[in-house]
């Protein structure tokens, strides 16, 4: 398999492409939808909410954080997160540019 050449694509592309790669999991999109749902910062509900064991859990909290959809807070052995907002926002706005109104016309296929 050959190597993605990401440099080909400007920046919006390979960060929008980044962002849909991370939501292609059904369990982070199950994440964002209770931290949504939930309004608040999630201490350790997930495990209780997803029935998903706690690695599998915080490798996809990695994830979703790096991708700077979600933001956390350590204190202690007590690990906080919510969706971050800015984040949040930039996704939205991306996909909602991206996935515009289609007018085909004619004969198509």
């Amino acid at each position: 398999m050959g190597i993605t050449k990401t440099d080909l694509f400007n920046k919006k592309q390979n960060d929008m492409a980044n962002v849909a790669k991370t939501l292609g999991h059904p369990a982070r999109i199950a994440i964002l939808q209770y931290l949504v749902k939930s309004n608040t910062c999630i201490c350790g509900d997930l495990v209780d909410e997803l029935g998903l064991a706690q690695a599998t859990i915080s490798q996809h909290l990695k994830e979703l954080k790096t991708a700077g959809l979600i933001k956390g807070t350590i204190e202690g052995n007590s690990v906080c997160y919510c969706i971050d907002p800015i984040g949040w926002k930039k996704c939205r706005d991306a996909f909602a540019m991206f996935f515009v109104d289609v007018n085909t016309k004619g004969n198509c296929c």
